[in-house]
């Protein structure tokens, strides 16, 4: 097995140190304005098993960067407009990657430090998918 120069952890907390972490409290009070924009970056059976904040956008994490480059054949209109965009995985991890890396490439983004495991826990709602018959 190769050594890594880099943890996972470590990149996390890497991440962490340069990028705007948002309180779940705080986005559950912000949730209704309308120049705020959640993107839920988790896979769709994440979604699909535990729900979703209600009006969230849903980008995978892994085309975020071809979705936000206005260059990109992949590129999603929502991603420019003029509006606060907050990221969220399960547990703030993948987020906090994610927002890092949107920073680098000069999109401007905040990521919900907790992810959406704590949620529910703040009073945050959450609706469920439709099940499957």
């Amino acid at each position: 097995m190769p050594t890594l120069k880099k943890t996972s952890a470590e990149l996390v907390a890497d991440a962490r140190v340069r990028i705007e972490e948002i309180e779940t409290p705080d986005l559950i009070a912000r949730r209704n304005d309308p120049d705020v924009v959640i993107v839920d970056i988790r896979d769709i059976r994440e979604r699909q098993r535990s729900g979703y904040i209600p009006g969230s956008f849903h980008a995978p994490r892994g085309m975020i960067e071809f979705w936000v480059d206005p260059d990109s054949p992949y590129f999603k209109d929502i991603f420019g407009e003029d509006k606060t965009f907050v990221f969220h995985c399960a547990s703030g991890w993948r987020s906090a990657l994610t927002v890092a890396t949107l920073q680098d490439m000069g999109f401007p983004a905040a990521h919900l430090k907790e992810g959406f495991s704590t949620w529910e826990k703040h009073g945050g709602p959450v609706e469920k998918p439709e099940p499957k018959t």
